[in-house]
């Protein structure tokens, strides 16, 4: 996410000092349609840092395609971690004899 100009930072300090009943909403039509919202759409989890150890190979591929190789990384892992939660249930619900 980019940082904010100045102008903005400045905007933003105007807009939180208001009360909500004085913005002013008419040129914002009201949505009484819902039915193509996204749940979630916005939705970003707590990032914590870390400090892992990786092949040299591995981070290097990562990093292969310019800035973005954490966010990258973090894809891929909760694809991984999607697919063996989805695994794990599945098998939960068989039966072993």
């Amino acid at each position: 996410m980019r940082k904010f100009t100045k102008s903005q930072k400045r905007d933003v300090r105007v807009i939180a000092g208001k009360k909500d009943e004085d913005i002013d909403f008419s040129d914002a039509p009201r949505v009484l349609d819902w039915s193509k919202a996204e749940i979630g759409k916005f939705y970003r989890p707590e990032k914590k840092p870390v400090t892992m150890r990786l092949d040299s190979d591995v981070i290097a591929w990562l990093k292969e395609d310019g800035r973005g190789y954490q966010t990258k990384a973090n894809w891929l892992l909760r694809q991984a971690m999607k697919h063996f939660t989805a695994e794990r249930g599945a098998s939960r619900g068989r039966r072993v004899r």
